[in-house]
């Protein structure tokens, strides 16, 4: 019988949860805080644990990251609400196997945990002191037809057969890792890892184990010896993702070791050499970080050698359809389903949307309508009432419902003729911008 350690402070959920499971066949150990959490499997095997984000007086992802330490091989499933869903995400690059999101439904829980003990029971059981890595990389890049994505491909191109040091820049949920690997898989390296490593996850405590290992001892809690990010990536590519959430101390330690290719493990004296290339990449602007001092200059240099612009969705004009039907054919494949496609309301909304979380909000948004549609084509009633939100803020002053051609003009006035800002001020996508340039004749 698969054995359930469960941690959720709300106590009617965490019951109900527990009741629901055990009926489904599954041996459920509720718990309500970290501390009993952390006592329960001590004493207790477990083959899946589920946390949900946020515990009192304790952080979820902090919490998975303390067990992943010790049980390494026990996956973990996070309960998020629909707010966190990106921070849950962020959260599976560093170690989580999935997420489940608040409110969900009694099949869709069902359906992850099968999943997720699928995936644990067709892994190699390896050894705790050997950190566990996937060489085979499933490329998820998808060539647009936009000029911003013709122009990141070129760029993916030219960059991958080298060895350079590669910053990718870009908002939140553009797909910065989808483009680091497809950048390892053009490269002379890509028979060996890639490790992908979430800064921005990590405890500063805990960064120089994560990165470079630590022997048996070495520290309260480290019962046996571990591989770091970095010798697992040897002779491959590491990918450090949000590299601004480095602390100044983590930033020397990785100067170091990206400067004499030399690593050493917590609580040991001998140095082992790496051959490794590094991306990084970023969402907020490393250049103004230098200037406050919150970054190090010497660093941004190092890692800097070639940077990469990550476009935004809205960025992407007509890239929108490409990359739906992208994640609908992904989401029918991880579902067993068999969606045809979207109604035109729904092509309708997406196309009016501005798409605050980018390709990791569509994919997200598809994944979720791909569950929840019982017919052959996705409906309005199955997306998030999320998306027909509009945001009240500043920018609201920029309506289009008077005087459209007035407010088009003030919009780009105020972001000095840049289409791509004038178009979210207005909350349509550049397409629908440019049509209505040419209907006005603004040129």
């Amino acid at each position: 019988m698969i054995k359930i350690l469960l941690i959720e402070d709300d106590v009617a959920f965490c019951k109900m949860l527990e009741k629901f499971l055990t009926r489904k066949g599954y041996a459920v150990t509720a718990t309500f805080s970290a501390e009993e959490a952390k006592n329960s499997i001590k004493s207790e095997k477990f083959d899946l644990i589920i946390t949900d984000l946020r515990l009192p007086n304790y952080d979820g992802i902090a919490l998975m990251s303390e067990l992943k330490i010790t049980f390494p091989n026990i996956p973990v499933i996070l309960m998020t609400g629909y707010s966190d869903v990106n921070t849950a995400v962020k959260a599976i690059k560093n170690g989580a196997s999935d997420y489940i999101s608040k409110p969900f439904n009694p099949e869709e829980v069902l359906l992850v945990i099968e999943n997720v003990i699928e995936k644990s029971n067709q892994s190699t059981v390896v050894t705790p002191t050997v950190l566990k890595v996937k060489p085979e990389i499933k490329n998820d890049f998808v060539l647009g037809i936009s000029n911003a994505s013709k122009k990141l491909a070129e760029y993916i191109q030219l960059v991958s057969p080298t060895d350079m040091s590669v910053l990718i820049v870009g908002e939140s949920g553009t797909g910065k890792e989808v483009i680091a690997k497809s950048i390892h898989e053009k490269s002379n390296r890509k028979n060996n890892n890639f490790i992908a490593v979430d800064c921005g996850a990590i405890p500063k405590e805990l960064a120089a184990s994560e990165f470079f290992g630590h022997l048996k001892g070495s520290f309260t809690g480290a019962i046996n010896d571990k591989i770091g990010y970095f010798e697992a990536a040897n002779m491959g590519t590491i990918f450090l993702d949000e590299i601004g959430n480095l602390s100044y101390e983590n930033q020397i330690q990785l100067l170091r070791a990206l400067q004499e290719r030399k690593i050493k493990p917590v609580g040991s004296n001998k140095e082992i050499e790496v051959d490794i290339r590094i991306i990084t990449a970023t969402n907020e602007d490393l250049r103004e970080a230098v200037k406050n001092g919150n970054f190090r200059e010497d660093l941004y240099h190092r890692i800097n050698e070639f940077s990469i612009q990550s476009p935004s969705l809205t960025e992407r004009d007509g890239d929108l359809m490409v990359f739906a039907d992208f994640f609908l054919e992904k989401a029918n494949h991880q579902l067993n389903k068999n969606i045809i496609g979207f109604s035109k309301e729904v092509l309708s909304i997406f196309e009016n949307y501005n798409w605050p979380g980018n390709l990791r909000e569509l994919q997200n948004i598809i994944k979720r309508a791909t569950l929840l549609s019982k017919g052959d084509f996705i409906e309005k009633n199955v997306l998030p009432p999320e998306i027909f939100q509009i945001a009240n803020n500043h920018q609201d002053d920029f309506s289009l419902s008077e005087n459209e051609k007035d407010t088009i003009i003030n919009a780009l006035t105020k972001t000095k003729n840049n289409k791509s800002e004038a178009a979210k001020l207005l909350k349509i996508n550049r397409k629908t911008l440019y049509n209505k340039l040419s209907l006005y004749n603004l040129n």
